[in-house]
């Protein structure tokens, strides 16, 4: 049945007659909507007024002029020592029993600004490393670097592992970006495992360690035995995992006491882990030069020296001790050591006749040496004329941010050094020993040591009489 034009337009004029009431009531509940969220989040549907932004937040229009760390000023005026010696006097002194001695020179003269009984032998606790820290730098140079081997022998089914002095392997993979694990286990391995498949060698494998580098007692005996018990230090090796310590995160308690063994069943179990199989037990033996089938390399001297300052690492400072008497064609013994850093000295024009050196870590008690020593000591590393003493700048803690003063500077009289004292901290039972360098507010650089011994243990004043000490330096402006 079809349907008329007539017939069509009522049907259409009664549908829109059905909708438009819904229409307009959507409409008009959409224009109501739109006034709400427009009223609701401005620049939605209205235009976007001005914000009101602070200059400081705002792009700059120019670069400005840099105001952040600047070049010394040569002209900076220079503390008077008087005032300087006033302010000392006030704040270097021990709680309870003991006495502190102690110096401040000017960095670019030399000129002595403090001194109390400055020339006098103390016994300084890891403020040693110091004089480790630039005997290494001067004898084998910033960017050395200590290579561990792997050899092959005359038996095919033989390898040994060679230390060259890096005593920070890792035990996972090789981590070009760390100074401890730097060169790893895990990585030395696989090229091993690599090279013997590419010799066509199966079936077991037995691992040796050549732990020759070093000679002499692997324990110093003028160590005490309960440091040594405690985890203070180990035998000395050639070769260690983690500073000679069971793991990197692990910084107390006991140590491996064979650290050369110890890292040859590591490398073994990661051999094994490569594919290789291998035989029980390690070894000591020697391999032949000519048949290197791995090798990583270490950090650089320059990166340990800064490690050892930072954390204090005992078994590293004695490591660079060794390594520095081999580079100085002497015996890698305990006294080469001790004789290497003397000589390195010597040649730095500080003299090193007084002082009495049992090891070079800072652990022996009969270690004897001024605090004007330590401060010509720092002062060569901050502005003497051998620039690759420079390298051992960042090594020195900051104060209440890094390293062994990480948790300093933190009481109300100590807090105006935060952040620009920077110094080597050392700490025995009656020992207390603070050195290092810092920037007086007139931008003048000052060198000091403060040496405490014969203190009350634990009294923790001792600590914050040194701490105040340096801090009251920083905010010096002792022109008269």
């Amino acid at each position: 049945m079809g349907i008329k034009n007539g017939d069509a337009r009522t049907g259409l004029s009664t549908a829109w007659g059905r909708l438009k009431w819904p229409l307009l009531l959507a409409a008009v509940l959409l224009c109501a909507l739109a006034v709400v969220v427009a009223g609701m989040v401005p620049g939605v549907l209205a235009p976007k007024p001005s914000p009101s932004i602070p200059s400081w937040q705002q792009s700059p229009s120019a670069l400005a002029g840099s105001s952040a760390v600047q070049p010394l000023d040569a002209n900076a005026p220079m503390p008077v020592q008087a005032d300087v010696t006033k302010l000392l006097e006030e704040t270097l002194k021990p709680s309870g029993s003991g006495s502190i001695t102690g110096v401040v020179l000017d960095a670019a003269t030399g000129k002595v600004l403090f001194d109390r009984d400055a020339a006098a032998n103390r016994i300084p606790a890891s403020n040693m490393k110091l004089l480790t820290a630039v005997a290494a730098l001067k004898a084998l140079g910033p960017e050395t670097r200590f290579t561990t081997r792997v050899l092959g022998t005359d038996d095919p089914h033989t390898v040994v592992l060679a230390g060259g002095g890096d005593v920070l392997l890792g035990g996972g993979a090789s981590d070009p970006s760390a100074v401890l694990g730097h060169a790893g286990l895990a990585t030395l391995a696989a090229d091993t495992a690599a090279s013997l498949k590419n010799a066509g060698i199966k079936g077991p494998v037995t691992v040796q360690v050549d732990d020759s580098l070093f000679s002499g007692a692997p324990l110093n005996p003028a160590w005490s035995l309960g440091d040594v018990a405690a985890g203070e230090t180990a035998p000395l090796y050639s070769l260690a995992l983690n500073s000679g310590r069971y793991s990197p995160t692990t910084t107390t308690g006991p140590r491996p006491q064979d650290s050369a063994v110890t890292t040859a069943q590591a490398f073994a179990e990661q051999l094994a882990a490569a594919g290789v199989e291998v035989g029980s037990g390690v070894e000591r033996g020697k391999g032949l030069p000519a048949k290197l089938l791995a090798s990583a390399e270490s950090a650089t001297v320059s990166e340990q020296v800064d490690h050892m300052l930072q954390t204090s690492d005992n078994f590293l400072a004695e490591a660079l001790g060794r390594l520095t008497a081999a580079a100085s064609g002497r015996k890698a013994t305990y006294d080469g050591a001790t004789a290497a850093v003397r000589e390195r000295l010597g040649e730095l024009g500080i003299a090193s006749d007084s002082m009495e050196l049992a090891d070079v870590s800072g652990l022996a008690l009969e270690n004897q040496v001024s605090a004007r020593q330590f401060a010509e000591v720092v002062r060569a590393i901050t502005s003497g004329p051998d620039l690759s003493l420079r390298a051992a700048l960042d090594g020195f803690p900051v104060a209440g941010l890094t390293g062994t003063l990480d948790d300093r500077y933190v009481d109300p009289s100590t807090a105006q050094g935060a952040g620009l004292v920077r110094a080597k901290t050392g700490t025995l039972n009656t020992v207390i020993a603070l050195s290092g360098y810092v920037v007086d507010a007139d931008g003048r650089l000052l060198v000091f040591s403060f040496i405490g011994n014969g203190l009350e243990p634990g009294a923790a004043g001792n600590k914050v009489a040194m701490d105040r000490s340096a801090s009251v330096l920083a905010a010096c402006g002792c022109r008269g």
